[in-house]
């Protein structure tokens, strides 16, 4: 019984700090790094069409949060951003070259 308990607190402690450890801080450094990461994705996004609607308006919400000094949700819009940029990125390869169905043509 005890070593389960064992076993359950360290992989509890990695996965802690391995979550930790990707998320940047809220502070202003902590923001910049989560705000150069987003634009980053999003430009990666857009060059290949994959830009969402609403990221750059995540983003535009980030960079008022941290203006006001709340930089916890900064980082946690600016990290959203991220997000979709990797993730219009990746739709974009994912539907490149594809074909309307046969039925259609």
């Amino acid at each position: 019984m005890k070593l389960n308990s064992l076993i359950s607190a360290t992989f509890l402690s990695i996965a802690l700090l391995t979550g930790c450890a990707t998320t940047p801080m809220a502070t202003a450094d902590g923001y910049k790094e989560a705000e150069a990461a987003a634009k980053e994705a999003i430009k990666k996004a857009a060059s290949v069409g994959g830009e969402w609607r609403d990221t750059g308006e995540i983003l535009e919400k980030a960079a008022a949060a941290a203006k006001s000094g709340d930089y916890e949700t900064a980082v946690k819009l600016a990290s959203k951003a991220q997000h979709q940029g990797e993730l219009g990125y990746q739709q974009a390869m994912a539907e490149k070259g594809a074909q309307p169905p046969s039925y259609m043509r």
